[in-house]
């Protein structure tokens, strides 16, 4: 039995949220609408925060999905990026896995709902501008990566 798809130019909540975190959302629907990557710097709304694949897929099972925000994952180049809240980068500057990268810097995205060039939302963006908690993060990626017990709470 087949299974139904989305028609692939059909809007979405999140992907309408992530557009207007850049400059100019519509020049990210006419990117996304030609099968590209559409660029959505850091800093307006989100930092990116820079984490290797695999250990980017370990910590995502250690954190509740209602607390999850947006990661973006480029399982190619082994490298995953998650979306957090502005002030996060003194929480995470010392965690060893994990770059926070400044305000201004270049996301290159894909739809939410589709991969595109090697990309693809291992948690997609909801239309909330749910981010993930900093020091949900940090401890997903802290020694041992155990949570808090309010992160479960």
């Amino acid at each position: 039995m087949a299974t139904r798809t989305r028609n692939p130019g059909t809007r979405h909540a999140g992907g309408d949220w992530l557009a207007t975190c850049a400059i100019t959302p519509d020049a990210v629907h006419r990117a996304w609408a030609a099968g590209e990557l559409a660029l959505v710097p850091s800093g307006g709304h989100w930092l990116a925060v820079e984490a290797p694949f695999g250990a980017t897929l370990d910590a995502m099972q250690r954190i509740p999905a209602d607390v999850l925000g947006p990661v973006l994952g480029y399982p190619a180049a082994e490298r995953a990026w998650w979306l957090v809240p502005l002030a996060a980068g003194e929480q995470l500057d010392d965690v060893a896995r994990l770059v926070v990268h400044p305000a201004g810097w270049p996301l290159y995205c894909p739809p939410v709902q589709r991969p595109a060039h090697g990309r693809v939302w291992l948690e997609r963006p909801d239309g909330t501008g749910q981010l993930t908690d900093p020091s949900t993060l940090g401890a997903a990626f802290g020694p041992g990566g155990r949570l808090p017990a309010e992160a479960f709470g």
